[in-house]
Parts: C-alpha cells; sequence; structure tokens
C-alpha cells in the first residue's frame, strides 16, 4: 500500500470516474487502474462498485476512504515541517471566500499578500458557507474567510475582524426619520433579504427572530447580490441590512440613506477558517497577519455583538 494509491482512490471517489480521476492526477487511466487493482488485491476486497453509473463505493470503501484521507493529510505533514523548518512560505494554496466577503474584503488585501508572499500560488474561489465546509473536510480547500461561528468540529476558526450590521433605509421608509437605529425597530416583514444559501441572510433572520417572535419566514424579496438589494431599496421596496465594509462603496448622495446602530452594534464575526489538522498553517498565519493589519484602519469598532450566521 502506497500513498500515491490512497490519493487514487481519493480522486476517484471526487470524481467517481477513473478517466476523470486519473486526469486530475497527471497519470494515464490504465496506470491509474492498476494501482488501484494492486490496492484491492493486496487487501482482498472491492472498494468500488464499476458496475454502477456513476461509480460508487462499496460499504468498505466508504470507510477506506475516510481513513485514506487521514494519512494523506498526516502525510502531506511532513513536508509542512520541512517548509516551517526552513523558514518557507510558498506553495499553492487554495482559499474560499463568502460572496459578501469577497468583494469587499479581497481587494484590500491581495495586493499586499502577493507582493509580500510571492512565492504563493494562491487559488481562490467565492462559494457558499456550506460549500467550504464541505471541501476543507475534504481536502480541497486548504482555508476559507467566512463569517463565524459555525460549529463544525473538522474546523478551527481565527477571527480576522468584527463587521457591524448597517441599515439601508429609503426616504419613504417608517424609520428614515431615525438617528440611529435599535434592533427592536426591525421588522422582517419590511426587509430586503439575499436568497437562500448566504450565511449574512442567516445572520439578518437571527437578528430580527432574537427580538421578536417572529415564526412566519414570508419575505417580499430576496436577490443573489447585495447590490440588487440597495437598487430595490432605493425603489422604495423596503430597507435592508449591509455589512459595513459594503457601505464604504455607497455614493455619497446616498449616504443619507445608512443608519447606524444603537450600541452595542450587531455585527457578524469574519474568521479565517482551516481543518483541524492543521496543515499549512505559515501561511494561514501569514495571510491571518496582513489581513488584520489592513483591516484595523478600516473598521474601528469595538462595542458590539455578534450574530451567529448559523441558521436556528
Amino acid at each position: 500500500m502506497t500513498i500515491t494509491q490512497l490519493k487514487y482512490v481519493l480522486a476517484i471517489a471526487e470524481h467517481k470516474n477513473f478517466t476523470k480521476a486519473a486526469e486530475k492526477c497527471f497519470v494515464t487511466q490504465p496506470t491509474l487502474s492498476t494501482q488501484i487493482q494492486k490496492l484491492e488485491d493486496e487487501l482482498d476486497i472491492t472498494i468500488f462498485d464499476r458496475g454502477k453509473k456513476p461509480i460508487e463505493l462499496t460499504d468498505v470503501g466508504r470507510k477506506i476512504v475516510f481513513q485514506a484521507r487521514n494519512i494523506v493529510n498526516e502525510a502531506d505533514r511532513i513536508q509542512d515541517i520541512v517548509d516551517q523548518q526552513k523558514g518557507f512560505i510558498g506553495g499553492e494554496f487554495r482559499l474560499g471566500i463568502i460572496p459578501t466577503v469577497m468583494p469587499t474584503l479581497l481587494p484590500m488585501f491581495l495586493n499586499n499578500f502577493i507582493k509580500k508572499y510571492p512565492k504563493i500560488k494562491l487559488k481562490i474561489e467565492e462559494l457558499t458557507t456550506e460549500e467550504i465546509i464541505t471541501r476543507i473536510s475534504d481536502g480541497h480547500l486548504d482555508a476559507a474567510i467566512a463569517s463565524t461561528p459555525l460549529e463544525s468540529d473538522n474546523i478551527k476558526e481565527r477571527v480576522l475582524y468584527y463587521e457591524p450590521f448597517v441599515a439601508y433605509i429609503p426616504n419613504s421608509h417608517r424609520l428614515r426619520d431615525k438617528k440611529t437605529i435599535e434592533v427592536d425597530d426591525l421588522d422582517i416583514e419590511d426587509m430586503l433579504l439575499l436568497e437562500d444559501g448566504h450565511c449574512f441572510r442567516d445572520g439578518v433572520i437571527n437578528l430580527c427572530k432574537a427580538f421578536k417572535n417572529q415564526t412566519d419566514d414570508h419575505f417580499q424579496l430576496e436577490s443573489g447580490s447585495i447590490e440588487t438589494l440597495i437598487k430595490l431599496s432605493n425603489e422604495g421596496m423596503g430597507m435592508t441590512l449591509l455589512p459595513y465594509l459594503h457601505t464604504l462603496d455607497i455614493k455619497e448622495k446616498l449616504n443619507s440613506n445608512l443608519k447606524h446602530f444603537k450600541e452595542p452594534s450587531p455585527a457578524r464575526e469574519v474568521s479565517i477558517i482551516y481543518h483541524k489538522s492543521e496543515l499549512k498553517m505559515q501561511i494561514i498565519d501569514a495571510m491571518h497577519n496582513v489581513i488584520s493589519g489592513i483591516i484595523r484602519g478600516a473598521i474601528a469598532f469595538q462595542n458590539v455583538e455578534i450574530i451567529s450566521p448559523v441558521a436556528k
């Protein structure tokens, strides 16, 4: 049994196809098939049910994949130890970022980060929190930037910053004349929300439900982007809540629509998250330090109350 064979097993389990798995592993399909057959012969079991389309794991195959993932991760640790000993910060690093953080945070730190660490090859994807948790657990992401806490046993979290919620209220809205907003002012029935699947949406719902006996999840309008919510609000369709960093890009003529909350301001916690196996920690530490240093100048709020992103 070899580490390479176990990597082939994981690739097939992911792609459910020998040809695609071979392409992923940069080997020919016959080479991959031969190595899998050797492993199955050595163990005297069948890992994959080749009669199914797409290919499926057998019962024992699922247990082997679980253990193979642990073994491959631990094997990767050896390279991590060597890199740390040599003080090397480089190589491929796969990062996921949730949609409500990507457009504001990424432009703030990316240029500085790649200039400071030119040997790191970043691969960045915009993903939902659910997708991020799955990919980190499966070993397909090295880390991610997401709203926390996530209450996941497989994932560790390191806080980057706390980002307050800010109300965006159009001229025609009932709360327009208030200088500051209180959480108890909110009514989910006249709130514009992001579509299902966004953790910021879940945070807003949790915020409203914490102060009202709100059980009817009926909303007027839902959208896939914060920019669309702002445009809909400008058309008099309701108010919305924005993460603070998004308000920095609001046109000056619309700044009067922004209303801050009475302290402690409701806020989301944004963290860099990674697998509990703690692979590539030297890169995670570097990214945490760069982002924390930059964000300190943009967000000065301290008196906040963290709202969970986990759907209740």
